[in-house]
C-alpha cells in the first residue's frame, strides 16, 4: 500500500522497470534523508531544551520555573572574543570592533556610546559610571572611576528647602564623566582610532533606531516627565504622542554632539558642546558651569582584589559599595564549615541574612578622598570579621531589622546600564554606567540632545528623613567635587591568574545582591553561564524587612519565579516575603578553560560564553 500510494502520482509515465526502479529508489532516499534531519533536529532541540532543565537541579540557588524554551540568542559562545551588553545593537557594534582588531577598551567606548543613544532612560554621555580592566599580558586590573561629582556651587544643604530637587530637574545633575572615563581608558589602552568607534552610536542617533521594548516601557511609565520637559518630549514624545515598541526615534541634536566629541573630549569639557549644556542647565535651573567641566578628573587606581571561594574577584573601590559588599557577603558565605549545606533552601536563608548585615555595613561608606572610612573598608574586605558577623547568623530563623545594627538610612539609587566585553587577547572590561533615575533628573538638554543625569540624588543630606526613620549617612553628605556613594558592581572574576569571567548589573540596589548571586549560581553552585543567570533572584533592602522574590513573565516571554519550596523554606523561619515583578539586570561572561591555546606569555585562551539577560531585550554576540 505504501508503494503503491508513493508511485502512483510519481511513477505513472516510466513504463520500464529499470526507470521505475530508479524512481524508487531516489523516493526511498528522500525519505531516509528527511528522517535524519528529523533526527538531528530532535537532537538539537533537547540540547537547548537542557539549558532549560539545567537550571532546574537541586544545587540551584533560587530555584527555577520556566514556561518557556530557552532562547538560543541569550547565550553566544566564541574561542575568540564577545560581548554581552543590554541591547543587541551594542553587543554587535562591539564585536564589529574587536573584529576589526580593537582591544576590549575599544569595543567599550562604541557599546557605551550605543547605550546611550539607544538606552538614554539609563545611561549616556550626560552620566557616569565605572569600569573595571584587566590586561591578559601583564595581569594588570585598574579601576577607572568616572562617577560624576557634585558642581563646585555645591552645598550640603542645598536641598533643605526643596528635597525634589535632589532627585528632579536640573538641580540634580552632577558633572558627567562617562566621556572623560572613556577617553581616559582608550588613551591607556586604545588601537583603533577615537573617532571611528563614534561613528556606529552617531548613524543611530542621526539616522534612527528602531525602539525596543524596554525603553518603550520606560517611556510609558515616565510619560508625565517627558510630557513636561520639551527636550524630552522632542526626543520621545514628538508632537505629543509617546513613542512605542517599533516606532523610529531620532536624536539629530546628540549625534551632532557625539560627532564633535569624536574629534575629542574636550568639545564637552572645553568646547561648544559644553558651552552648550551648561547653557541650557543653567537655564533650566541648575549650577553646572564650564568650570566645573574643565576641572573633571577621572581617578583610576589598581581595582580592588577579592581573594575568597577559590577565585579572585576583581572590582571598584569606594565610593562603589559593590566590591566591599560582595567581599563581606561571600566572606560570611565561606565561614560556614559545611558549605554543601548551601547548595538549595538552605544557603538561600543564609545568603539573604549576609545581605541584611552587609547592607547596614555599607552605608558608612563615601567618597575617601573626602572622609576617613578605612576602618570600613579593612572590615568588609576581612574574612576574620566576616566571621563574627556569621556567628550572628541563625539557620532556623531571621530577625526584625535592628537586630542587624543600621545606623543610617539607605541611599535608593537606580537605572543604570551594564556590559561586559572579552577580546581575543584575554584583555576583558566590565563597565557599568548611568544617569541614575530613568531619564535621570528628567532634563534633555535641547541644544545637545543629551539627557541630564540626576546622581546629585544619591548623596545624603541633613534634612532628610527617610522612610526607614534612620538619619542620614555622613560620610555620604555633598561636598564640592565629591562622588557620591554607588551600588555599581562591575567585577572580573580570576582564578590561577587566569581570566574566569565578568559579571556586573543595573538596577540600583538590587546591583550588588544580583551580581552575588550570579557568580554563586555559576562559579560555585556549577550552573551553566546562561542558566546562572537566568535563575530567579531574591533581594532585601534591610528596611522594610522584607524579601522581594521574581515572580514575573520578561521581555522574550519566559516566566521567572522563585520555587515554593524555597518559598515555603524562609517562610517557615519567619522572613516576610513579597513578589516583585521586577529585578536587577545582569551581563556575564565565564571563559571555560578545559581545552584551551596558550601564547608565549602563558595567557590561556578557552572558549568563552557570553550571555545577556533576558529580562531585557539584550542579547550578546560574538567574532
Amino acid at each position: 500500500m505504501v508503494e503503491q500510494s508513493i508511485e502512483t502520482p510519481f511513477l505513472k509515465a516510466p513504463e520500464d522497470c529499470k526507470s521505475r526502479k530508479r524512481w524508487r529508489t531516489a523516493i526511498w532516499f528522500f525519505i531516509s534523508f528527511t528522517a535524519l534531519i528529523f533526527i538531528c533536529l530532535t537532537l538539537s532541540l533537547d540540547d537547548v531544551k537542557g539549558g532549560s532543565k539545567r537550571v532546574q537541579v537541586g544545587d540551584a540557588l533560587n530555584g527555577y520555573k520556566s514556561t518557556k524554551k530557552v532562547q538560543s540568542g541569550d547565550e553566544v559562545e566564541s574561542w575568540k572574543a564577545v560581548v554581552a551588553a543590554d541591547d543587541a545593537r551594542c553587543s554587535e557594534i562591539g564585536a564589529s570592533v574587536l573584529n576589526d582588531g580593537g582591544h576590549a577598551v575599544d569595543a567599550a567606548v562604541a557599546v557605551a556610546l550605543c547605550g546611550g543613544v539607544v538606552n538614554p532612560m539609563a545611561s549616556g554621555i550626560g552620566g557616569g559610571g565605572f569600569m573595571v580592566v584587566r590586561s591578559a599580558d601583564t595581569s594588570e586590573t585598574m579601576a577607572f572611576d568616572f562617577r560624576e561629582t557634585a558642581p563646585a556651587a555645591a552645598t550640603q544643604n542645598m536641598y533643605q528647602n526643596d528635597l525634589t530637587k535632589k532627585y528632579s530637574g536640573a538641580l540634580s545633575m552632577g558633572v558627567p564623566g562617562e566621556v572623560a572615563g572613556l577617553h581616559k581608558a582608550w588613551l591607556k589602552h586604545g588601537r583603533l582610532p577615537w573617532k571611528s568607534l563614534f561613528q556606529p552610536a552617531i548613524n543611530l542617533a542621526k539616522h534612527g533606531f528602531i525602539v525596543a521594548p524596554y525603553l518603550a516601557n520606560s517611556i510609558s511609565s515616565n510619560s508625565a516627565s517627558i510630557q513636561q520637559d520639551p527636550g524630552l518630549q522632542n526626543i520621545f514624545a514628538p508632537g505629543g504622542k509617546l513613542l512605542q515598541a517599533g516606532d523610529t526615534c531620532y536624536n539629530i541634536q546628540l549625534a551632532s554632539s557625539l560627532d564633535a566629541i569624536a574629534e575629542g573630549p574636550e568639545a564637552l569639557y572645553d568646547g561648544e558642546v559644553g558651552e552648550k549644556l551648561v547653557d541650557d542647565v543653567k537655564a533650566a535651573g541648575g549650577i553646572l558651569t564650564m568650570e566645573d567641566l574643565r576641572n573633571y578628573e577621572v581617578k583610576v587606581t589598581n581595582a580592588v582584589a577579592v581573594n575568597t571561594m577559590g577565585f579572585t574577584i576583581f572590582g571598584m573601590p569606594p565610593p562603589s559599595g559593590g566590591t566591599l559588599g560582595i567581599a563581606l557577603v561571600l566572606n560570611i558565605l565561606n565561614a560556614f564549615e559545611n558549605t554543601n549545606e548551601s547548595k538549595g533552601p538552605l544557603g538561600l536563608h543564609r545568603l539573604i541574612e549576609a545581605l541584611k548585615h552587609m547592607f547596614a555595613i555599607r552605608m558608612n561608606l563615601g567618597d575617601p578622598d573626602f572622609v576617613d572610612i578605612s576602618k570600613t573598608v579593612s572590615r568588609m574586605l576581612s574574612p576574620s570579621f566576616a566571621k563574627k558577623i556569621k556567628q550572628r547568623i541563625f539557620d532556623n530563623t531571621t530577625f526584625p531589622s535592628e537586630y542587624y545594627l543600621p545606623r543610617w538610612s539607605q541611599i535608593q539609587d537606580q537605572g543604570t546600564s551594564h556590559f561586559c566585553i572579552v577580546d581575543g587577547d584575554r584583555n576583558a572590561v566590565s563597565m557599568t554606567t548611568t544617569v541614575n533615575y530613568p531619564f535621570g533628573g528628567g532634563v534633555l538638554s535641547p541644544a545637545t540632545g543629551i539627557v541630564l543625569n540626576n546622581e546629585m540624588g544619591d548623596f545624603s543630606v541633613p534634612t532628610e528623613i527617610s522612610a526607614d526613620s534612620l538619619p542620614p549617612s555622613p560620610t555620604n553628605f555633598i561636598s564640592p567635587n565629591k562622588r557620591p556613594l554607588s551600588s555599581m558592581t562591575p567585577v572580573i572574576v580570576v582564578k590561577g591568574n587566569q581570566l574566569a569571567g565578568a559579571i556586573g548589573g543595573s538596577g540600583g540596589m538590587y546591583i550588588i545582591p544580583a551580581v552575588i548571586e550570579v557568580f554563586l549560581n555559576h562559579f560555585v553552585l556549577g550552573m551553566e553561564p546562561l542558566d546562572a543567570v537566568q535563575s530567579p533572584r531574591v533581594y532585601h533592602k534591610l528596611i522594610p524587612n522584607v524579601v522581594y522574590y521574581e515572580n514575573w513573565t520578561v521581555i522574550d516571554g519566559d516566566h521567572i519565579e522563585l520555587s515554593n519550596e524555597r518559598k515555603e523554606f524562609l517562610k517557615e523561619r519567619g522572613h516576610v516575603l513579597e513578589a516583585k515583578s521586577g529585578g536587577a539586570i545582569c551581563q556575564l561572561i565565564v571563559q571555560t578553560l578545559k581545552n584551551y591555546n596558550s601564547d608565549d606569555k602563558g595567557v590561556l585562551r578557552g572558549l568563552l560564553t557570553a550571555v545577556s539577560d533576558p529580562r531585557k531585550d539584550g542579547k550578546p554576540a560574538a567574532c
